[in-house]
């Protein structure tokens, strides 16, 4: 496909659903919600592969897959139990600990090693697009870091109070002196590569973190930071005027929900759900 660049490009991110053409049935040819971010909800061709031919959003990536051994060292390093050793009857509610659909073992204290795993991954020390998945009512931890699951980036959330980095709980990791730098880098390009920020200086900041389909079950993430900002307003107890007179042309702004306890991640952009002929 050479009729544009743009259609060239739109091409590439192209995915097609085996199934018959001629089926009349309609589930297989609508989005999921799970799609959300990932696939876009405007491209795909008329007529018999309507549906079927999917596009991926502008910001989604497809992970490459990273060796899982490491990963199991550093958790039996930090108080996993083999599955091996496993004694059911000691250990009845134990949290079983699965890395890509294995069973490889159990944990005491869950959250402790789950807040040490995330700790790690934000840290880069280990692979940033392995998925980490805790299901508490099923008191099981999975964990992948195979290949061919589609991803996408979210700024995260700040989660407690960080006396290193100054930064409060509820706001964003992505700082303004980390975009300033990024600002400065874009206009004066370093002669040493080494020295730039760039996409993957956020990543390692923790300021990005990637979350798979099945990551994102288990956040919680707002559309914008004016969203993040409403929220912690909410929670020290201000009230929040509507100015609904002021702009007619403004967004409209999300309605704050009161039973939300936390929220873990925030949207990069509400338009990066579309993909690339679809954003032009």
């Amino acid at each position: 496909n050479r009729y544009t660049f743009a259609s060239t490009l739109s091409h590439l991110r192209r995915t097609n659903t085996p199934i018959g053409r001629d089926g009349k049935l309609a589930k297989p040819r609508q989005l999921h919600n799970t799609h959300w971010g990932l696939v876009c909800p405007a491209e795909t061709p008329e007529g018999q592969a309507c549906g079927l031919v999917k596009n991926l959003s502008l910001m989604c990536y497809v992970s490459v897959g990273s060796p899982s051994e490491p990963l199991i060292e550093f958790m039996i390093n930090r108080g996993m139990e083999v599955v091996e050793e496993y004694e059911p009857l000691r250990y009845p509610h134990a949290t079983k600990i699965f890395v890509n659909g294995v069973w490889v073992g159990v944990h005491q204290d869950p959250k402790h090693l789950v807040g040490q795993v995330l700790d790690t991954r934000r840290k880069s020390y280990l692979q940033y697009e392995v998925s980490l998945v805790r299901e508490i009512r099923d008191q099981e931890f999975k964990i992948f870091s195979d290949a061919g699951r589609v991803m996408r980036p979210v700024f995260t959330v700040q989660q407690e109070d960080d006396p290193e980095t100054g930064i409060g709980k509820g706001h964003l990791v992505l700082s303004k002196e980390l975009v300033n730098k990024l600002a400065k880098e874009q206009a004066e390009p370093p002669e040493d590569k080494s020295e730039t920020i760039g996409w993957e200086g956020l990543i390692r900041a923790g300021a990005v973190e990637y979350l798979d389909a099945e990551e994102e079950e288990t956040s919680m993430i707002c559309m914008t930071p004016e969203d993040l900002e409403l929220y912690r307003a909410q929670k020290a107890g201000q009230a929040i005027e509507d100015d609904a007179g002021d702009d007619l042309n403004r967004r409209l702004k999300t309605k704050t929900n009161p039973t939300t306890h936390m929220y873990t991640h925030c949207e990069i952009h509400p338009s990066m759900i579309l993909g690339i002929c679809a954003s032009i």
